[in-house]
Order: structure tokens, then C-alpha cells, then sequence
């Protein structure tokens, strides 16, 4: 398998595409304007603690205060399972070390298991997930730093070696090496790229680590709440930092200065690499050589094509994801059932993905065919589980219902594709809809109906979408002389690009003022 990596850089955006046979199966986005946070470790300051959801909010600065689960302090394990998908085999154990060296609480007291936490308290923390509408950044107060072939857990005496090592003799191997280098009061996770990599590189990667590590601490000690304490790398490098295994054929990139940074971190970390990271220079944009253009536009596609003559359709909803498969014309057999077996069976393929590729995260509804035949849909739900054995992100399903319905958590890091790249219409507000121009007029006129009764303004300017305006004005007895005559008014119509079709503001012609705010409509 021809496996690449291909990386488009310009002043305004960086976009990674990592393609297997030239089809595109994953995809990031890096703005200077939206950067990355996760793996971002904080200096807070505890907000809220609130034990009827088993949570506290914490202060860093954003707009929105962190969510701080109780299951998130202290529970080392569980975090860096989400945060790296790298596992430890050897359980959920963790020791708890003296502050003394850090004189801000790095893991509250607990009390019967459950944590004590006071409004005011710093606290030290990681984010682990992106904020997401208008919910705040999600963390963890069980700090690890990523590298290039272990994660450092500091205060914690874990080590792991992640399971997708399979080789017995290798992971017997790095586990002896990371018991040999593991730094006092830390624990040590070697990924899954330290494979067949000596005992040196790793130490080097780990110095590295504890470099990051004392800088941490000396940053918390010298800032004061909140404050950005270590940021970690941006999206383009966490991809070649993660990603950038042996099995990769090719690293192309289109820009010099992308292409020395990479270059001077793998010649340091990796260096029988340096020889696959080749720099772009053809005329030609990098995206449209690879046919990678192409596949990126359909990730903004509501509807996906299947090769059968099939389609799914995405749909994303406030709670969920909800996904249709329809079976469009494919009928090669006169066996509906069989048909129906095998779009579905494309479908399964596909939604996988689609959902890697668009980055879907949380609470996904699949809508398939229907079938009658139970050993079918244990082949659809089988097929779902093989192909997600691919995807880095923690995946739970509930196998088929009668009504054909499957329903997948998949772990949401960060914003979906759809969420980086796009945002909310300024007239529909993200609805996909417009209220009726009609309906708009008719909300006017109830407003002046009660306006009539209430004020003792003859003279108003109407203040609205320029839609709502050419509406107002069209024939020769519009719907404005119509509200004049009818409502005794001397009423002025003054355009707002700003604003939707459904909202309107009435401002006094002699004060300048708006009125009615006491009337409700």
C-alpha cells in the first residue's frame, strides 16, 4: 500500500492530507486564527464546583470556563488514553507523589474518593478536548507530554508500552528500556513509533520531555492565574510528530519553511526518515497533482456517493449526527434482500470514512436498509467493527435494531471539519432556513397594531433586511402604503445587510431612539 502525506501551506491556512493508494483517509486543518489546543497545559483558577454533575469549572483565560470531571483528576490512565490513544497494559494503577517541588496542587486532596476543591484554588491543568459550540474547553489535571517515542507522566509511576506493538520480544524490550531511563516520581508511556528504535533515541526524546517538563514548573511558579504555562505544537507537526511512521511512502510539501522545520525535527528524531520528506516544486497546486482537491470538496457534501449508485446522506443536529443510507437504482439482484445487503455493506465502509475523514465525534445515528435477515445485519455491524479497527479515535456500538438503526459514540477531540472551516449564516443563523418574507411583513404590521395603541410617535424609521425592504416596496400600492394608510404613520424603511430576514427595529424619527420595548409581540 502507497501510503502519503500531503501537506499544502499558504499564509491563510495549512492543510495536511494523508492518502493510502490515493484515496484520501485523513484530513487536518491548521488556521493561525484557530490554532490547536489540546495537549495546551494551564495555570487556573478553580471557578465553580459543582458536586450534582461531578464537576468544577476552572478559569484559563478562554471565554468559556474549563470542564473539570471528577473522573479527570487524577485519573492518569484514562486520560492518556484519550488524549494519545496509546494504551498501558498494566491497568489503572496511580501513586501520588509530594508538591513540594511545585507549590501550586497539582491533584486535589480527596476525601472518601471524591475530590475537594475550593472556589479560588490554582490548579495546574491539560486540556484534552476543543471547545465545542458553546460549550468551554474540556481537561484533566493528570498532566502528560508528548514526544516522539514515549509520553512523560509527571508524578505518576506507570509504564506502559502501547498495545499496538504486538511483538512479544520488542515490547519486553522497550518496556526494560523505559524502566532503565524513567525519571524519578514520573512514568513513562513508549508509543507505538518507538518500535525497533534504539535505546539512545529514546533517551534523547525523553531529555527532551523533561526539558518541557522543568520549564512548566518554572513558568507556574513565576505566573499567576490564569496563564498559559506550555503550548504544544501546532496540527501540522502533531501529525509528523504522531504519523510519520515507517510505513509512510512520502512526505510532499509545497512550502520551504514547513519543509526545514520538518526536516530539522526528523534529522534530530528520526533521521533514516529525512530522505522521504521531499519539497513540491512544480507549478501546479500540490492538492490538484494528488487529486486531493477533489475528495476535500466532498467532505462539505451533505450527500456522499457510493460506487454501487447508492448514497449516504450526513446530517448534523444539535445532540447528534445522523446518517441515511439510501439505496438509489442498484438492483443487480432480484433479491431485494441481497441488494439491500450489499449498499449496506458499501455504506458501512464508507460512513467509517467519512467519519475519520470529517472528524464526527459524539452521539452518530446510522439509518441502513432494512433487513429481515439477522445473520445480515450481524455482517453490517461486523463490517463497521473491521473497518473502525482503523480509526485512532475510541469507537462504541450497539449492534442493529429491528428498525435498522445502529448507534456509534465515536471520541470527539476536536471540532468536526464542517465546524473549522465553515460558520453560521448571518441571515439564516445556522438554521438552513429563512423565515418568509410574508411572515415578516405580518409581525411589522402586528407590531404598529400595538404601537398603535400604546405610542404617540407618528413619524418611525423601519430598520430592516434589504429582502424585507424591496418586499415592502413592490406594486403600486405596496405593503409600506398599505401600513401607513392603515396605521396613520409616517413610516421611513432604512436597509441592514447585518440583519436576518426575521428581525426588524423600529426607531423614532424625531429622537432617534428605538422604540418599543415594552411592546411584545
Amino acid at each position: 500500500m502507497l501510503k502519503e502525506i500531503i501537506i499544502n501551506s499558504s499564509s491563510a491556512q495549512t492543510r495536511v492530507a494523508i492518502t493510502e493508494d490515493g484515496r484520501l483517509v485523513d484530513f487536518f486543518v491548521d488556521y493561525p486564527e484557530n490554532r490547536k489546543t489540546v495537549g495546551d497545559i494551564y495555570l487556573g483558577r478553580v471557578a465553580r464546583v459543582i458536586p450534582g454533575i461531578k464537576a468544577a469549572f476552572i478559569d484559563i483565560g478562554m471565554k468559556h470556563d474549563a470542564f473539570l470531571h471528577f473522573s479527570d483528576i487524577g485519573d492518569k490512565t484514562k486520560e492518556i488514553q484519550e488524549l494519545l490513544d496509546e494504551d498501558d497494559e498494566n491497568g489503572d494503577t496511580v501513586s501520588e507523589y509530594s508538591n513540594d517541588e511545585l507549590d501550586i496542587p497539582l491533584e486535589p486532596k480527596l476525601i472518601n474518593g471524591v475530590p475537594v476543591l475550593q472556589k479560588g484554588e490554582r490548579i495546574l491543568i491539560q486540556i484534552t478536548k476543543e471547545p465545542v459550540v458553546n460549550k468551554g474547553v474540556r481537561v484533566t489535571s493528570a498532566i502528560s507530554i508528548a514526544g516522539r517515542f514515549c509520553v512523560l507522566l509527571p508524578f505518576d509511576n506507570k509504564v506502559g508500552v502501547s498495545k499496538k506493538i504486538t511483538d512479544f520480544r520488542e515490547r519486553k524490550r522497550l518496556r526494560y528500556i523505559a524502566r532503565q531511563i524513567i525519571p524519578k516520581n514520573c512514568g513513562l508511556i513508549i508509543r507505538t513509533v518507538a518500535r525497533s528504535q534504539s535505546e539512545e533515541a529514546v533517551k534523547d526524546d525523553l531529555r527532551n520531555l523533561m526539558k518541557i517538563w522543568t520549564k512548566i514548573k518554572e513558568n507556574s511558579r513565576s505566573m499567576e492565574p490564569p496563564a498559559l504555562v506550555y503550548q504544544d505544537v501546532s496540527t501540522t507537526s502533531s501529525v509528523i510528530r504522531d504519523l510519520f511512521t515507517n510505513d509512510i511512502s512520502k512526505v510532499y510539501v509545497d512550502s520551504k519553511k514547513v519543509h526545514k522545520e520538518i526536516r530539522d525535527y526528523i534529522s534530530i528524531t528520526q533521521p533514516e526518515l529525512s530522505d522521504k520528506i521531499e519539497l513540491y516544486k512544480q507549478g501546479e497546486r500540490i492538492f490538484d497533482i494528488f487529486n486531493v482537491e477533489e475528495q476535500i470538496k466532498e467532505l462539505f457534501s451533505r450527500r456522499v456517493p457510493l460506487k454501487s449508485g447508492g448514497h449516504i446522506v450526513i446530517e448534523h443536529t444539535e445532540a447528534m449526527v445522523v446518517i441515511d443510507v439510501n439505496s438509489g437504482k442498484y438492483a443487480a439482484s432480484k433479491d431485494q434482500e441481497m441488494n439491500s445487503l450489499k449498499t449496506d455493506l458499501e455504506a458501512a465502509r464508507e460512513i467509517v470514512r467519512q467519519l475519520r475523514l470529517r472528524d464526527i465525534g459524539g452521539l452518530i445515528v446510522v439509518d441502513f436498509i432494512d433487513l429481515e435477515d439477522d445473520r445480515n445485519r450481524r455482517k453490517v455491524f461486523d463490517e463497521l467493527k473491521k473497518e473502525f479497527r482503523k480509526d485512532r479515535a475510541k469507537v462504541s456500538m450497539i449492534p442493529m435494531s429491528d428498525f435498522g438503526l445502529i448507534e456509534i459514540t465515536r471520541q470527539r477531540v476536536r471540532q468536526n471539519i464542517l465546524q473549522v472551516v465553515t460558520e453560521n449564516c448571518p441571515y439564516c443563523l445556522g438554521t438552513g432556513v429563512l423565515t418568509k418574507k410574508s411572515h415578516t411583513i405580518h409581525d411589522i404590521e402586528e407590531w404598529l397594531s400595538k404601537h398603535k395603541n400604546t405610542g404617540l410617535e407618528r413619524s418611525l424609521i423601519l430598520r430592516c433586511n434589504p429582502l424585507i425592504s424591496m418586499k415592502m416596496r413592490e406594486g403600486f400600492l405596496s405593503p409600506l402604503v398599505k401600513l401607513q394608510m392603515k396605521h396613520l404613520r409616517r413610516i421611513k424603511v432604512e436597509e441592514n445587510p447585518s440583519f436576518p430576514t426575521d428581525k426588524f427595529l423600529f426607531i423614532s424619527a424625531r429622537t432617534g431612539k428605538e422604540i418599543g420595548e415594552d411592546i411584545s409581540i
